[in-house]
């Protein structure tokens, strides 16, 4: 039996197990949580069953929509989209009332001219003139209408575009370490990429990922193991350049985009970084209780012009494969990789 009808069978028997409807949507869900396609998708679910979530059908839609659609992105931009539109609306609205007050203005004030220059009498130049005070008044409050109904459109517009910047970021972001996501890892690797062919400037990619992450939570429970993925986060983000880019890359794999680093300085980047860590110990702040330390294993790759990113990506994770083949809690380049297994892949 092929692995694909292996997983959909153990797919099949989780959701009668729970109670799941075999609808598409649900299937798509648990069809790629018992192959292990997605380790984001597999730890959440493994959350859920750890603390006895009951599967509803709003549990189960809102895993699919997180996970296999991009709408509540879409429908974030849209929304800020036509409040945008609305606004803009208004805006012109206002100013074409405005131009058609002026125009008005100015068509008395044309005629309280033509008047006075034909010479009206005493007691008719004083009327044009009361007349003109009288139009002058009224366009003042007319403009003291607008001035505030543009300055509400103008704040509205303020308020949209932090709106479109939170969607934007949401969309980019991991949501329980705060680094890039996979989303925007990949754009940032294919902008790096394309600048360093055209620059020929050096790129370099790390991989790393917590050695024995999964036994650290058997052990103490996946609540701790998110603190501790939010430690490494930290770790990166301190340890790292501004123009650097860390991201989450799945479950407990992170990787580093180093734009303008040779190998031996990402190597220098990826020894600093499992350094820092290697010296963290770790304590239940809850109960004081210390749970020891934790490691990490590095990969480090160097691109080279022209080729495609997956090559790329695979050398740094064949890179650190074989940190953890040898041993764990060190860093690897990807010229210490074995020639056969550099031939064959991981």
């Amino acid at each position: 039996m092929s692995d694909a009808n292996i997983s959909a069978e153990k797919a099949m028997a989780c959701m009668r197990e729970r109670d799941i409807p075999a609808l598409p949507d649900n299937f798509t869900v648990w069809y790629h949580y018992c192959a292990g396609t997605y380790p984001d998708l597999q730890r959440t679910v493994d959350i859920l069953v750890d603390n006895g979530q009951e599967f509803s059908p709003s549990v189960n839609a809102n895993l699919f929509e997180r996970f296999f659609t991009h709408d509540s992105e879409e429908k974030g931009a849209h929304s800020a989209t036509t409040k945008l539109e609305g606004v803009i609306k208004r805006a012109l609205e206002y100013l074409n009332e405005a131009g058609e007050g002026v125009a008005q203005f100015g068509e008395q004030l044309a005629d309280a001219s033509g008047a006075l220059a034909d010479g009206a009498p005493g007691n008719d130049a004083r009327t044009i003139i009361e007349g003109i005070i009288g139009a002058s008044q009224q366009m003042e409050k007319h403009t003291h209408a607008l001035e505030q109904r543009l300055a509400s459109t103008s704040d509205e517009v303020v308020q949209l575009r932090k709106e479109i910047e939170i969607t934007r970021r949401e969309a980019s972001t991991d949501g329980l370490t705060g680094l890039a996501n996979r989303k925007l890892l990949d754009l940032t690797m294919r902008e790096t990429a394309a600048h360093a062919m055209e620059s020929g400037d050096p790129l370099c990619l790390l991989m790393l990922d917590i050695d024995f992450f999964k036994k650290f939570n058997d052990n103490y429970g996946h609540q701790t193991g998110d603190k501790v993925l939010k430690l490494l986060a930290l770790v990166l983000t301190e340890s790292i350049k501004t123009h650097d880019v860390a991201a989450r890359y799945g479950g407990e794999e992170f990787a580093v985009v180093l734009p303008g680093s040779q190998l031996d300085d990402a190597l220098a980047v990826g020894e600093l970084i499992r350094d820092r860590i290697a010296k963290k110990n770790i304590v239940n702040r809850t109960t004081g209780k210390k749970l020891g330390g934790i490691t990490l294993s590095v990969g480090a790759a160097r691109y080279v012009p022209g080729e495609a990113l997956t090559d790329f990506i695979e050398r740094a994770d064949i890179a650190l494969y074989t940190a953890k083949q040898t041993g764990r809690n060190r860093v690897v380049s990807e010229k210490d990789i074995p020639e056969q297994q550099m031939a064959v892949g991981v």
